[in-house]
């Protein structure tokens, strides 16, 4: 009798019989795991491609509002487009994964992201040069002096002089930021949330399909994951793909700091002849060209899956087969197994039961309010944590898009492993879970608190925030933008154009602090004889201004207290975070996991994801002070900000969110801890679940999924 055929041997052997009990090399299992091994290549690139170019559009919201000339709220409708395209065909691929050349798909979603980003980049060779806000000065004849101020007697107004290049402007402008063109920015990330949704559920349900059973939970890029922290990730396969998940945002953010920091129209102006720096809110970063790179990121991540077939033959299913009785054929050819078909009627009389004993659960549905308040507060620091960074502390958009990809991204994820190594160092079971997340997240509750005491003094401008005189602040409902000493200047009131006094008050353009004369050009220009200035007791002759906003010293100082902070409370946020992923698997029965993933997911995009950048960003534009210009006229983008109340506003809107989610913590601890008593019958099931797993491992990786909805946070230590 024969005897069956070990993996190991058949490597030893290298070889096969036919049909005739003639030798046939044995190349099919090694040539079948070489393409499950492509398949896990290109899915970790496909996860770095998706990662890099969403965290690169994120930091580009200050760029993309500059460059347009729009406002906050905008700016959080176009990142919501995002999860609008991704939340409309999100369902239909789970739902007909199995059903369709997975592969395929998934090389049709990576080319869709790129051609999004391609689209995005569209405006940037349409609307031409960037033109910047700035003021018209009359040059003296005798000189190469400047002067900002012109009396009526001396020349024409400044505001006449304003009107007639404004006409020269306007001749074209019909084809520029009047005309709406950050709608091809608003259907590129549409179409990049479009691309995206195939990814996750088809690539994960591949490889779960024709992997073993008990390899597939390493293959799959999971949450869950990270319950097993640094071993899953550094010890096994879905390493390589983690790993690009993680790389990917880190990587997207650098890109982004770096094309920050280089003009807009890089290559094509002189960059010398530019007077503003990356610290001015008028400044506009290369925000196209990272895109141009996201796009081939993305092009080059779909080219390895057009090449995959429909399906592999089962990993493993060949090695226990008798040589005698194996016939010599090709594995690629052997027909995909049939998928269950489930009538409609069948779905929809298995979803609402479902549907019932998900939301019976009380559990369930406070984790559910928990996860909506966690992704406001989550996605408003994502989308306009730079912009608070600018306006409080004095940092350029670069700096602080560097900071977060350096620092804060590197220290969350540490975190969130770390939190799952705990969970499997100490085996905590879910009381102990709960008891851990509540904790952790209270903890950075109280260190949150503390941002408020990282304060900063409001940008001293004359007129808006402060008196000329400078004795006194400014209301901020009294605006008086003239004084005595620029009445005779005409300065027009809706331009920006700032400059620092010597006084260390700034005024909005050089007209108004009353500047006559000049030295130098470009940034290094210097204006002399600023009546304004010499009326604060200066004295009278030679004060000057210089381009720029004045710097708040303290407010830079107090910057790097403001990092530390942040960096603790992300780091213990996100230990905090996998316990409280792991409630949900653990609180839910074991065929409706899957199901609870999908409504978690679902509820957190469509309540979180979509309608925090755009009320975020809309009270975050009740602060502005002072609006910029279009060349076409009507009110730009915001060029400076009431900082107290900008900082009042961000992070009152972050604690009170965080709030709800202390409460919520606490309440699901409660809940938790009477449900699982450690002598009553919910914790019985758990260890009994436990043996039987232990005794019948094959048994207990298999999971019942409904129709569409199987995805990769599935646990297989759902019951520890």
């Amino acid at each position: 009798m024969d005897r069956p055929i070990t993996a190991g041997q058949l490597k030893e052997k290298a070889l096969f019989q036919d049909s005739e009990g003639s030798a046939a090399p044995a190349k099919t299992v090694c040539h079948n795991c070489s393409k499950l091994k492509i398949f896990l290549g290109a899915l970790a690139f496909s996860f770095f491609a998706k990662g890099f170019s969403g965290s690169y559009m994120k930091s580009m919201s200050s760029q993309i509002e500059r460059r347009f000339e729009i406002s906050s709220s905008i700016v959080g409708i176009i990142d919501g487009s995002f999860e609008i395209g991704n939340l409309m065909v999100m369902v239909l691929v789970s739902y007909l994964g199995p059903r369709v050349h997975r592969p395929k798909i998934i090389a049709v979603g990576c080319l869709i992201m790129s051609v999004g980003a391609f689209l995005s980049v569209m405006p940037q060779f349409l609307m031409g040069r960037y033109n910047y806000e700035r003021i018209t000065v009359s040059v003296d004849n005798s000189s190469t002096s400047v002067s900002a101020c012109s009396p009526g007697s001396e020349g024409p107004p400044a505001t006449e002089a304003t009107e007639t290049l404004s006409t020269v402007i306007n001749a074209g402008c019909e084809k520029t930021t009047n005309s709406y063109l950050w709608l091809f920015v608003l259907v590129g990330n549409l179409l990049r949330g479009i691309g995206e949704a195939p990814i996750m559920p088809l690539g994960v349900s591949y490889i779960d399909d024709f992997s073993k059973e008990e390899n597939s939970a390493f293959y799959i890029e999971r949450k869950a994951c990270l319950a097993h922290a640094v071993f899953c990730c550094l010890s096994s396969p879905a390493g390589l793909v983690r790993s690009s998940g993680m790389f990917g945002p880190t990587l997207g953010f650098l890109l982004g700091s770096f094309c920050a920091s280089l003009w807009v129209d890089v290559g094509v102006v002189d960059i010398d002849a530019i007077s503003i720096n990356p610290k001015d809110t008028r400044w506009v970063g290369a925000w196209w060209l990272g895109l141009l790179i996201c796009g081939a990121v993305n092009f080059i991540a779909s080219l390895p899956f057009w090449f995959l077939p429909y399906s592999l033959p089962k990993e493993g299913e060949n090695e226990n087969l008798k040589i005698s009785h194996l016939p010599a054929q090709d594995p690629c050819k052997i027909d995909p197994p049939a998928q269950p078909q489930l009538k409609f009627s069948e779905a929809v009389k298995d979803f609402l039961p479902a549907l019932r004993k998900l939301f019976g659960n009380p559990i369930f549905v406070v984790f559910i309010f928990l996860t909506i308040l966690q992704y406001n507060s989550l996605v408003g620091i994502i989308t306009y944590e730079t912009k608070f960074m600018e306006q409080q502390f004095n940092v350029s958009v670069a700096k602080a898009i560097f900071l977060i990809g350096v620092i804060l991204l590197p220290v969350t994820i540490l975190g969130m492993f770390l939190g799952g190594f705990l969970i499997k160092k100490f085996k905590l079971h879910i009381t102990e879970m709960a008891k851990f997340a509540c904790i952790t997240f209270i903890v950075a509750y109280l260190l949150n608190l503390l941002y408020f005491t990282c304060s900063c003094e409001v940008l001293q401008v004359a007129g808006l925030t402060a008196p000329y005189s400078g004795v006194q602040p400014l209301s901020s409902s009294k605006h008086i933008y003239t004084a005595s000493c620029n009445a005779g200047c005409s300065c027009k009131v809706d331009q920006w154009d700032p400059v620092c006094g010597d006084n260390g008050i700034t005024y909005m353009t050089a007209c108004f602090a009353g500047c006559r004369s000049s030295s130098g050009t470009g940034r290094n220009m210097v204006f002399h004889n600023c009546s304004c200035v010499e009326g604060q007791g200066l004295g009278l002759g030679n004060s000057s201004a210089v381009l720029g906003q004045c710097q708040r010293e303290s407010c830079t100082k107090a910057f790097p207290y403001f990092l530390a902070l942040q960096t603790a409370c992300a780091f213990i946020l996100a230990l905090g975070g996998t316990p409280t992923y792991m409630i949900m698997f653990r609180s839910v029965s074991p065929d409706l996991k899957s199901f609870a993933v999908g409504i978690e997911t679902l509820g957190g995009r469509v309540l979180g994801g979509l309608p925090a950048p755009i009320y975020f960003g809309a009270l975050i534009d009740e602060t502005c002070l002072k609006w910029g210009t279009k060349s076409c006229g009507g009110s730009g983008s915001c060029r400076v900000y009431d900082t107290k109340e900008f900082r009042n506003v961000y992070l009152g809107l972050i604690a009170g969110l965080r709030a709800g989610c202390c409460l919520l913590y606490i309440v699901l601890s409660v809940l938790i801890m009477k449900r699982f008593k450690p002598d009553g019958k919910e914790m019985t099931d758990i260890k009994n679940a436990e043996r039987s797993t232990s005794k019948d491992p094959e048994t207990a990786n298999k999971r019942e999924i409904l129709p569409g909805l199987r995805t990769s946070e599935e646990s297989e230590e759902t019951y520890m």
